[in-house]
């Protein structure tokens, strides 16, 4: 059971292997059962990379107890035990909590099964209570299971953390034990090898190792300082798309890092996701004014958070819906003016179209800006360069006539395509996120919502890949289409994104004067190839294992010398690689040479030129690659033919 309830029928439509892990959590149950007799469980569900259980018990686990817990639980799946389902009723699953017998192996006097009396109150009535059963252990389950133990001994221990009870942080910490399991020896063995790949591939070790980001505790949690070598990979980025962008006819824009409050309040990105995004700063004389008047922060808060009437009726007006609820409406004289850190572009590029009258000549507009935003994430939630609080999108918005509409979809599912067949990332999946007509998050005309819908539908059927529909994904504005990614060890992650919006440019009262001379509106398009740069940066890390192709390396060759007998030709060689726009070092200093080459190997180099007295004697230069190995001697002008070459064809 999860903290988040499932339904029964949602339980029953568990795959085999989401069966056989949760099967295994009782296994490792009844495992730590037979060690420690004083555990209480809480609820232990599959999930997407194993299973695990939270527990309270005296004994704090930590790695060194891992070995004994499997072998116990190699005994149980041994044991061959039987998954057994019982239905019972509400008053014998009480009175099984109240003697401990529930998620335990026999009745414990005076110890009752707390947390499992508080998961029978949560479910409904009328709904069916079972319990599961294997050897001694018996659990408050709704399944469903493996139908022996024997098939539950593939298994893993990961590791243990410690979780509230039920996600509340009013509540008790528990401990987290997870665990794997895979249906054979093989298929943990390579799961369990690719985990030992992804720690040696890991973006926050090569980024410390290459010297390529920081994250510095007096900068804040969450905010990526870009050292000079990332400072070179992300530029080469830019400089990829922006060449490509050009190609597509975008015009780059520039645009500020905080916003009026009113303009995301028009938006819609305020309040819709107010919890994921910074507080508001309030204006100086109202922050004076509300210090005088002895306003609490709340208070304060309350009179940022607000609308005007007249805001109010404008957006519901031309929505022809009433998104914005009364108790938000406030007296103007009682509404505090503030700014907001973007949390995204799109209002900024969608005030620059606004900016002069346009006519159905001037469509498609494609305004493309790399625009940093901001975003409140739990410090818990926070990782490396793949989950940041601040972080700059490869962000464009183009906004065209409903009659272009399919055609600029293609455009921007082009340019994506374009940019993962450079990187040679091509194994992925389109997923199509749609809206959750359940949900207050959605907003805009239904009508609308079909039409953007089915232009997704149709693109993503174009590009000829896997593709899914997934209800409740999309962006609060409109549909979209997610690039999901996976790396050269079968991780997935969602990266670029194109986005179909006929919402704001309701919102915002955009219009364009049609062939008719009256007024339209026009249809606005989000894409971002890249999504962020700090995300696809990371990703790239560690699916080129440090090792980027030589164009995106930033530090392309590094010129090494036999000793000093070479230095006045490596320095020829060195101008000449400059003068070529390469990026290149020299080291000659008095290291032997194995070690100056094992630095470089270490440094992820992609070409090593050794110089010693024949080479200098003969202007060659002997060449080695960083995953190739000997390369043989060439020529210098040869070598610098071939490698300029490689580095304008952006080769892999």
């Amino acid at each position: 059971m999860s903290a988040e309830r499932k339904t029964l029928e949602e339980r029953a439509q568990m795959s085999d292997l989401e069966r056989l892990r949760h099967s295994c959590a009782h296994v490792m149950a009844t495992a730590i059962l037979r060690l420690w007799p004083d555990a209480q469980f809480a609820y232990g569900p599959p999930v997407e990379s194993g299973f695990y259980y939270d527990f309270d018990m005296k004994h704090r686990l930590t790695p060194d107890d891992f070995e004994k817990i499997e072998a116990e639980m190699k005994k149980v799946a041994k044991e061959n035990q039987r998954f057994d389902k019982k239905v019972i009723t509400r008053e014998e699953a009480i009175a099984l909590a109240e003697s401990g017998r529930l998620g335990g192996l026999t009745e414990r006097p005076g110890n009752p099964s707390q947390f499992k009396l508080d998961l029978i109150a949560k479910i409904p009535e009328g709904e069916e209570i079972s319990c599961y059963q294997n050897g001694e252990f018996l659990d408050l389950c709704a399944g469903p299971h493996v139908n022996y133990t024997s098939k539950c001994k593939n298994t893993k221990l990961m590791s243990v953390a410690s979780a509230y009870y039920m996600g509340d942080e009013t509540k008790p910490q528990l401990q987290r034990l997870y665990g794997t399991a895979f249906p054979t020896a093989e298929e943990l063995a390579k799961h369990l090898e690719q985990l030992e790949e992804a720690k040696k591939r890991d973006h926050r070790k090569l980024g410390r190792e290459l010297q390529l980001f920081a994250i510095d505790e007096k900068v804040g949690q969450g905010l990526i300082l870009w050292l000079p070598k990332g400072a070179i990979l992300r530029q080469e980025l830019q400089n990829f798309i922006s060449e490509e962008l050009r190609k597509q006819g975008y015009q780059q824009v520039f645009t500020p890092h905080i916003g009026k409050l009113e303009l995301y309040k028009t938006s819609g990105h305020f309040p819709y996701y107010k919890e994921s995004q910074f507080s508001p700063v309030i204006e100086n004389d109202d922050l004076k004014k509300a210090a005088a008047e002895g306003c609490t922060c709340a208070e304060v808060m309350e009179r940022l958070d607000g609308i005007s009437k007249k805001l109010r009726e404008e957006i519901n007006s031309r929505t022809g819906a009433d998104t914005i609820p009364e108790e938000r409406v406030r007296p103007d004289d009682d509404l505090y003016d503030g700014f907001l850190l973007k949390p995204m572009n799109c209002p900024h590029h969608i005030r620059i179209f606004a900016q002069s009258p346009k006519s159905y000549r001037d469509l498609p507009v494609r305004l493309a800006e790399f625009g940093t935003v901001y975003r409140w994430e739990q410090s818990g939630e926070l990782g490396g360069m793949t989950r940041v609080r601040g972080f700059t999108q490869d962000d464009a918005h183009l906004f065209c006539t409903e009659e272009q509409v399919a055609q600029e979809v293609l455009g921007c599912l082009s340019l994506v395509k374009t940019v993962l067949t450079t990187l040679g990332m091509n194994d992925y999946r389109v997923r199509v996120g749609l809206r959750d007509p359940d949900s207050s998050k959605f907003t805009g005309n239904a009508e609308k919502w079909d039409l953007a819908e089915a232009a997704c539908r149709a693109a993503a059927q174009s590009l000829g890949v896997p593709f899914t529909e997934e209800p409740g994904e999309a962006a609060f504005y409109g549909p979209k289409i997610d690039f999901v990614i996976k790396d050269v060890i079968g991780r997935e992650w969602q990266l670029g994104t194109v986005q179909v919006d006929y919402v704001l440019p309701v919102r915002f009262d955009l219009t364009y004067t049609g062939a008719d001379n009256k007024a339209h509106r026009p249809v606005m398009i989000h894409r971002a190839p890249f999504g962020s740069m700090e995300r696809f940066c990371g990703v790239l890390i560690e699916h080129f294992a440090g090792h980027f192709p030589t164009w995106l390396a930033p530090e392309q060759v590094r010129i090494l010398t036999v000793s000093e007998k070479s230095d006045a030709f490596a320095a020829e060689v060195l101008s000449a690689l400059k003068g070529a726009g390469l990026r290149v070092t020299l080291v000659n200093d008095s290291d032997k040479i194995g070690a100056k080459i094992r630095n470089a190997q270490l440094d992820r180099v992609p070409y090593m030129l050794v110089l010693g007295e024949k080479e200098a004697t003969s202007g060659n230069v002997a060449i080695r690659h960083s995953k190739k190995g000997d390369l043989g001697v060439k020529p210098l002008a040869a070598f610098v033919e071939e490698i300029t070459a490689e580095v304008a064809e952006r080769k892999l």
